[in-house]
């Protein structure tokens, strides 16, 4: 049962899938064993608010399904609220960087900002797409839906785009030295 509480914490923390690979390599324990606790994880999920979401080998947490009327009335609500103050930074940097990893943001602003993406996806004004220069990360872009709600046809023509992605991009390249510094 141990191994079942790791998995869903880990489910938790991450709050998007995971694959059951990387679920074994985090615990560092074969796969088997990760089955075998997913298997305890979904027996000890019954009847509750809460379900494990399996798609091919890749698997999350969920709501259960006979409580999608009260999550499906919850979103409604927020997505009618105006947005925070952090999801008005994270979205800033999505838009004048024209996309941008979690972690070019985290560096950005300074903290953690999972909760504030995922937030924004849910509102659809961001989109999750994986990186083409590394398909272990994503990369955060505005949603053409973002684009037409500004009444923009394209980042370029957002208020001063030119000098604020320059400053953004010189926040960026000074993470990916920061980071190469630390691998050397």
């Amino acid at each position: 049962m141990e191994l079942a509480k790791k998995i869903e914490a880990i489910l938790f923390f991450k709050g998007e899938p995971i694959s059951r690979k990387r679920v074994s390599q985090i615990l560092k324990v074969g796969e088997i064993e990760v089955n075998e606790g997913i298997e305890q994880l979904k027996e000890s999920l019954k009847e509750r608010g809460i379900v494990l979401l399996e798609n091919d080998n890749e698997i999350m947490l969920g709501t259960a399904p006979e409580l999608s009327k009260l999550i499906e009335d919850l979103q409604k609500e927020e997505l009618n609220r105006d947005l925070s103050k952090a999801s008005l930074e994270t979205l800033s940097i999505i838009l004048y960087k024209n996309g941008a990893s979690r972690s070019e943001i985290d560096y950005i602003r300074g903290v953690n900002s999972s909760f504030t993406l995922r937030a924004l996806s849910i509102r659809g004004l961001v989109e999750k797409t994986t990186d083409p220069k590394d398909s272990r990360r994503f990369i955060y872009k505005p949603s053409f839906e973002l684009l037409s709600f500004m009444g923009v046809k394209s980042v370029e023509e957002l208020p001063e785009y030119s000098e604020i992605n320059n400053s953004v991009e010189i926040a960026a390249k000074n993470l990916e030295e920061e980071a190469k510094d630390i691998q050397n």
